[in-house]
């Protein structure tokens, strides 16, 4: 059975994808909007979703599972204050990515990923 985070294994370890991914959702969440290569904007996007939907539900269970997954006090806040009210009306779709150029160095595809405006 996959791990409920499973997805891309973005040629690093368990740990590191995680840790890394989680680093990422905070940014998204504190800056709305992140710039980086495209497979890692989809999985970004597939956590992204999951913690404003519990931001929605608002209940101290979700908040505690919002915790677990961001880095930063402050970004939970911002989840069940501004966004769970952003996107009240909205049925999923908070976060969109946007294709950019490929990156000098090796070409890889870069994407924007950034929150919906409500």
């Amino acid at each position: 059975m996959r791990h409920k985070l499973a997805g891309r294994k973005l040629g690093r370890p368990t740990s590191h994808r995680l840790a890394m991914l989680r680093g990422m959702v905070t940014d998204l969440i504190e800056h709305e909007s992140v710039t980086t290569t495209e497979a890692k904007a989809k999985e970004v996007r597939r956590m992204a979703e999951k913690i404003i939907s519990y931001g929605k539900a608002g209940t101290l269970h979700d908040r505690r599972r919002c915790a677990g997954v961001l880095t930063q006090k402050s970004a939970v806040r911002k989840v069940f204050s501004e966004l769970s009210e952003r996107y009240e009306d909205r049925n999923g779709g908070y976060t969109r990515v946007i294709k950019m150029a490929p990156r000098k160095g090796d070409a890889a595809m870069m994407a924007m990923i950034e929150l919906m405006p409500s």
